[in-house]
């Protein structure tokens, strides 16, 4: 018998009874999964440094209990106020990573808990990759939630057919089993309830649990904001990272065939509690999906839309640097890890990636931003949204670009402000994926003399005045100036 087997024969009932008091599973928006620690190291790529060095311990637990799955009551509306009622029932085993503080004094009192991606076909965790260094620096503890089936059974993707934990590590997770994505809704709200309530913090305690998400996690959670927070009512704050403009309908008919609503669908307009989402390039226009401007939105007292010009959906922070940026490296060794490329591990692409720091740095901005606003109620602050002019017969907009070849308006940083490449999240090709890498086209030396002409000099002092305006304006934060500027420093061309 493999040690998810037995894990799962304890978790369903051979467990001591004060351990699994109160935590019995019961089918509906109020039940709570049973959960047991898996001693050893979990399949989740979170960092080649040791996070322990840090003061972080990486845990892992099986949930295990019985998910609801849901249907839509009317139509899926596209002002997003969906209102759903349970369907069906059917058990789950799965398993949720915990990386938190080791000690308890370092712990700020919130939880990032990510709904793993499973593009690729096993779980990744963006949001871990892109906000890693706030969550460690601020205090969080992280919880990445296997929630969807490819990431457990394995299975199609759109890198193709692939294995999910049952087929990379049976020995360690055989004993896992999902019924569906009709059911993770349900899943997610259980695992949240688990780390609000559940003792899989450690020692620590949760004051406020933040729900994240990045592409089509992002895209399942904003059904899960439309139709299930009003009936679940579990997490604190929502981060919705590069959404699209359509969303997945609830019953499992239409999950098993890939079915979405019709594009432009907004978050509903009596949110629960904040919604913080940010937009790249990639995401607005949408690249052959349907893009976040079908479903664009003004802010509202519970919504903030942050849109990054120059940024793609994913870029080379993610695919080169953030493994490696343990917030304590030298600037040496990180700024060579920031150079565009065509290689990554998805194929050949036909340019260089998008090597936007902006995207990393503002997202962390975005994420201290909500959890001050569900801390405190202060809000951050309203962006402008990139300037597009409309595209022909209802197609697609095009971003409008200055002079430099750069997007105008959203969110202004010094990588736009004060250029040395033109940066976009659109163009690429070679994969699968390549539609979401955006492209870096550097600027020659004429360029850079045009823009420059004192040189590095008159680059830094440029940088400087922009990151000066960023910084006042909330969109980076304090504790990355220093870095920034290192880096600027350190990218400049030769």
């Amino acid at each position: 018998m493999g040690l998810m087997q037995k894990l799962w024969r304890l978790a369903t009932g051979v467990v001591s009874a004060a351990l699994l008091t109160g935590l019995a599973s019961t089918a509906g928006a109020a039940a709570m999964p049973k959960f047991t620690a898996v001693p050893g190291v979990p399949v989740l790529a979170l960092a080649s440094y040791d996070l322990a060095a840090l003061g972080y311990v990486v845990e892992e637990y099986v949930l295990a209990g019985d998910a609801t799955s849901y249907r839509l009551v009317g139509e899926a509306r596209t002002d997003g106020a969906w209102q759903a009622e349970a369907a069906g029932s059917a058990p789950f085993v799965t398993r949720i990573v915990v990386v938190r503080p080791i000690d308890a004094k370092r712990f700020n009192g919130t939880v990032a808990v990510e709904w793993l991606n499973v593009t690729g076909g096993q779980d990744v965790g963006p949001d871990w990759s892109f906000m890693h260094r706030e969550m460690i620096r601020s205090g969080y503890a992280y919880v990445g939630v296997s929630v969807q089936k490819v990431g457990v059974e394995g299975g199609q993707s759109m890198g193709g057919a692939s294995g999910g934990l049952k087929k990379m590590k049976p020995e360690r997770y055989g004993g896992l089993s999902h019924p569906g994505d009709a059911f993770a809704y349900d899943i997610y709200s259980q695992a949240g309830r688990v780390v609000r309530d559940g003792p899989v913090l450690g020692p620590l305690k949760a004051k406020r649990v933040l729900a994240l998400g990045e592409s089509q996690s992002a895209i399942f959670l904003t059904t899960y904001v439309n139709a299930i927070d009003p009936l679940a009512k579990v997490y604190d704050g929502f981060f919705i990272h590069s959404r699209f403009g359509g969303a997945p309908l609830l019953d499992a008919a239409a999950i098993a065939n890939r079915a979405s609503s019709p594009s432009g669908i907004r978050f509903r307009p009596n949110l629960r509690v904040p919604v913080m989402t940010l937009i790249t390039e990639t995401d607005l226009i949408g690249s052959g999906i349907s893009g976040y401007w079908t479903a664009s939105q003004p802010d509202n007292a519970r919504l903030r839309v942050w849109e990054i010009p120059g940024a793609a959906h994913v870029d080379v922070y993610m695919f080169q640097v953030a493994a490696s940026d343990s917030g304590v490296a030298p600037i040496e060794k990180i700024a060579p890890l920031w150079k565009p490329s065509t290689m990554t591990i998805v194929g050949k692409l036909a340019k260089p990636m998008n090597a936007a720091p902006q995207h990393h740095y503002v997202a962390q901005a975005a994420l201290a931003g909500l959890e001050t606003w569900v801390r405190t109620g202060k809000a951050p602050p309203m962006a402008p949204r990139m300037e597009t002019t409309a595209g022909a017969a209802g197609g697609a907009p095009s971003l409008v670009l200055d002079a430099n070849g750069n997007a105008r308006g959203g969110i202004r940083t010094p990588w736009v402000e004060a250029p040395t490449a033109r940066l976009s999240g659109l163009g690429n090709s070679g994969g699968p994926f390549a539609f979401l890498l955006g492209t870096t086209e550097a600027y020659d030396a004429a360029t850079l003399n045009r823009l420059y002409p004192g040189g590095k000099a008159d680059y830094l002092k440029a940088f400087d005045a922009a990151l000066a305006r960023a910084l006042k304006a909330g969109f980076v934060l304090p504790a990355d100036q220093t870095e920034i500027r290192a880096l600027a420093a350190a990218l400049y061309p030769s």
